[in-house]
């Protein structure tokens, strides 16, 4: 009975391993999801916009949306700090980051980003050689993953700015597996009036990361269930571009209206998006930001296009909506609060998102070669 009972618990470590996301096999080096957590956003203004950002982004946030939208902040200093929590508050995602201009034409800014799941019980254990309970045999462990992003940006004229992001990643699964990947992102923004056209190329010299497996902490339970032990294994992830246009509606003296369309495009193959071929995938991203002098900001938007199958076998288009506020409190710190739904694979999909932002010293008209934004 007590053999019983372990073999279950040694599945069920299994089961919570396996879910962790980390690379079991050697020869499938360009999965469709790598390094996911770099695609789900930063910032509580974008998310509540659906994550339309490429063109509309004007504050720090860029660095991670797209650098070239960098020369949107008016600050000498900004920084950025958000966190959220995902699937019920199991899963914890937190952004910080800064920027700060050099001489007068060039940007830099540094990011910071951790997505994981602490206090995962490690019941391998549980039960000891004499086949007796012990719960003071289970440990913890935590699977994270986090991303350094180092980010230059430079105004080439009054209406086209460009940028890059060089990334180190590094992800770990408690002691059983760790990877550390590379990466090059590279954006671009041309403004003309209140129109923006973007480009942002992710991963664009192919992300790699190198994954090194404890092996020996894993073999008896891989072998009882009869699972391949992993390898050491190289995990790429494959090129996207982001195409993005927004544009400002100014509504009378006091109200200001933001739209922006995104259009993430995949190479890898059919994925589950409104648009798919073997070639290319399209999932767009729809937001838009009503905002009162500047100062208040209501923001909506909607992402995640996929057909979904009940049952029944019936067929029908699914999206993900979102919904945010925004407060400037005064020149110095604005707070924004998203509401984003991460679909039915929760029983409470929808995520609470807060972000705070503190800029300092405003930048003088003499400080730029050439003009930022006009919203």
């Amino acid at each position: 009975m007590n053999q019983s009972k372990a073999f279950y618990l040694r599945i069920f470590t299994l089961i919570t391993l396996l879910g962790t996301g980390f690379s079991l096999k050697a020869q499938d080096l360009t999965p469709k999801y790598s390094n996911e957590f770099l695609n789900i956003g930063v910032g509580a203004r974008a998310l509540g916009m659906g994550g339309a950002q490429v063109s509309a982004v004007r504050d720090v946030t860029a660095s991670y949306w797209n650098p070239a939208g960098l020369f949107g902040t008016k600050n000498r200093y900004e920084a950025t700090l958000m966190h959220a929590e995902y699937f019920a508050g199991i899963a914890q995602y937190d952004y910080l980051a800064f920027t700060t201009p050099i001489k007068d034409q060039s940007q830099i800014a540094v990011s910071l980003i951790r997505f994981g799941v602490d206090d995962i019980p490690d019941t391998r254990f549980l039960y000891d050689a004499n086949g007796a309970l012990n719960y003071n045999n289970i440990q913890f462990f935590n699977a994270a993953d986090y991303a350094l992003l180092l980010t230059y940006s430079r105004a080439i004229s009054d209406r086209i700015k460009v940028g890059a992001n060089a990334k180190v990643i590094h992800r770990n699964v408690g002691k059983f597996a760790s990877a550390w990947g590379f990466g090059l992102d590279i954006g671009a923004m041309y403004h003309k009036d209140k129109l923006t056209v973007g480009l942002m190329l992710r991963d664009i010299t192919t992300t790699f990361n190198a994954w090194a497996h404890n092996a020996e902490m894993v073999r008896d339970i891989y072998a009882d269930t009869d699972n391949e032990v992993p390898l050491n294994s190289v995990e790429l992830t494959l090129p996207r571009a982001i195409s993005s246009i927004s544009y400002y509606w100014q509504l009378g003296e006091t109200f200001g209206l933001v739209s922006a369309l995104d259009l993430d495009m995949t190479f890898d193959g059919n994925r589950n998006t409104l648009i798919s071929t073997s070639l290319l995938s399209i999932d767009p991203r729809l937001g838009l930001e009503l905002s009162f002098k500047q100062v208040a900001f209501l923001r909506t938007g909607v992402s995640n296009f996929q057909y979904i199958k009940d049952f029944q076998g019936n067929e029908s288009l699914n999206f993900l909506p979102s919904a945010g506020l925004g407060f400037n409190i005064n020149q110095r710190f604005q707070i924004d609060y998203a509401l984003s739904d991460i679909g039915n694979i929760s029983e409470t999909p929808y995520s609470h998102i807060f972000s705070v932002k503190v800029s300092l010293e405003n930048l003088k008209e003499e400080d730029r070669k050439y003009k930022g934004w006009a919203y």
